[in-house]
């Protein structure tokens, strides 16, 4: 944990929405003026994506399919250690995935390629990261004990896969079937990797659906946010829950740590939520 470069982690599954919340976190970082090192969760995957494709296809013969939620997939080592390095030192390595054409001629490299790995600049006030990973603990790396504020992204798992099977059809050249076929693979190492990382966060934002959503596999669109609650549990001091209810029309405290909100307020709500605790992490480190 540090004072002095503090990490901010956000961490979901593979369509959970973790790229929404991190829209949330760029406006409180916006308004305060901060300097954010961003790091992107799959940069620490372990193989490029021709190659993947060869060691999966390889593992189906060993009847364990190997997936990227699995620590054999991903460098969990280096992320432990590039969140130890920045804690202590405010730099640290990083590099970048390229998913398209847009991002290949922006880096120079090809689609599915790393760039080299590359120094964060000095200076930076805050480190961000955005992945699969980012609480993650094995026998062997220990991502969770250096993040000073984790938040999870968990919706209910029906609608994981209806934003998954979505985003990968019509953003990604995948047909329903084949991104089916992909959560069934990932299934024991979704139970081993991912799911337990939530119950090490700070935060939690877990969508649940106001909808039949009983066939997640039937193509059916993505339910609205206005169709859907989310229920925010928080495990840490310095968040008003009861004060951010009476602010938001629709919102109501269920626990004493845990506030239900209508869909649509979910960014409203987080930035609430989320201002104050990025406010104090700067003021202690202004004032180490």
């Amino acid at each position: 944990m540090s004072i002095k470069h503090p990490v901010v982690s956000v961490t979901g599954s593979s369509g959970a929405g973790t790229t929404f919340v991190k829209r949330a976190f760029e406006k409180v970082f916006a308004r305060e003026n901060l300097n954010v090192a961003v790091v992107e969760g799959d940069s620490f995957h372990k193989y490029e994506r021709a190659e993947m494709r060869e060691k999966v296809a390889e593992s189906r013969k060993t009847g364990k399919v190997l997936t990227h939620f699995s620590e054999h997939a991903n460098h969990f080592d280096l992320l432990a250690e590039l969140f130890k390095t920045y804690g202590e030192t405010g730099t640290g390595k990083r590099r970048y995935y390229v998913h398209n054409d847009e991002e290949a001629a922006h880096h120079g490299v090809g689609t599915g390629c790393f760039t080299p790995w590359q120094d964060i600049p000095a200076g930076t006030d805050i480190m961000f990261y955005e992945g699969l990973h980012g609480g993650v603990v094995t026998e062997t790396a220990n991502v969770a004990a250096h993040v000073d504020l984790l938040v999870g992204v968990v919706p209910s798992v029906n609608i994981e896969w209806i934003q998954k099977i979505y985003r990968d059809t019509s953003e990604r050249p995948y047909t329903v079937q084949q991104v089916v076929d992909t959560i069934l693979d990932r299934m024991p190492d979704y139970a081993e990797y991912i799911t337990p990382q939530f119950d090490r966060t700070h935060i939690n934002f877990h969508r649940v659906p106001l909808v039949d959503t009983a066939n997640p596999f039937s193509g059916m669109a993505v339910p609205k946010p206005e169709e859907s609650l989310i229920v925010c549990h928080v495990r840490m001091d310095g968040i008003d829950l009861a004060g951010i209810a009476k602010q938001v029309e629709g919102a109501f405290l269920q626990k004493s740590d845990t506030l239900v909100i209508p869909g649509q307020k979910m960014i409203d709500v987080m930035d609430l939520m989320l201002s104050p605790v990025i406010k104090n992490m700067i003021a202690q480190k202004n004032a180490a």
